[in-house]
């Protein structure tokens, strides 16, 4: 249950998030966040990350469904599991369903997240799948920690017999 209710989660904040983007800021409008350094300013994406491969969204939006198939495939045959990697998993497929949707409905992304370090302009689905990213990393190390840890207790256990 974790996994879709993040995933829904996050999708469901993305796409209200640039629905009020698109509502209430015209392309190109900008709007600082307090003394944080942060900006809001709507911009239109109809490629990649970066900016790349302008005019090909939708072709990116059926990236984004092999993905998510991928990620239920993966989930189904067992290979995701865990608090960590469920929780990553589900951030993923909610930010690539986030944008996903703005790929088919619109033929282009809403972004509008400028973060002072200046690098690129964002949506909550693109930070949506770094968080789920940082969180499925945990927890491939969390499972391959654990397994070490089992293999170095069953090759002690023999010894342990024998004495």
């Amino acid at each position: 249950m974790l996994f879709y209710f993040i995933a829904l989660l996050v999708t469901l904040v993305d796409q209200g998030t640039k629905m009020a983007v698109r509502m209430y800021m015209e392309v190109g409008d900008m709007m600082r966040l307090g003394d944080s350094g942060m900006q809001l300013q709507h911009y239109e994406n109809s490629g990649m990350a970066g900016s790349m491969f302008q005019g090909n969204a939708r072709l990116f939006g059926v990236v984004a469904i092999l993905f998510i198939a991928g990620i239920l495939y993966y989930r189904r045959k067992g290979e995701i599991r865990g608090f960590w990697m469920q929780a990553g998993a589900g951030f993923m497929v909610g930010g690539a369903l986030g944008n996903a949707i703005d790929r088919f409905v619109y033929a282009k992304v809403t972004d509008f997240l400028v973060f002072p370090s200046g690098r690129g302009i964002l949506n909550l689905a693109d930070v949506a799948i770094n968080i789920g990213v940082v969180l499925l990393v945990i927890g491939m190390l969390i499972r391959a920690y654990r397994s070490h840890r089992a293999k170095r207790l069953r090759s002690a256990l023999p010894k342990i017999e024998r004495s």
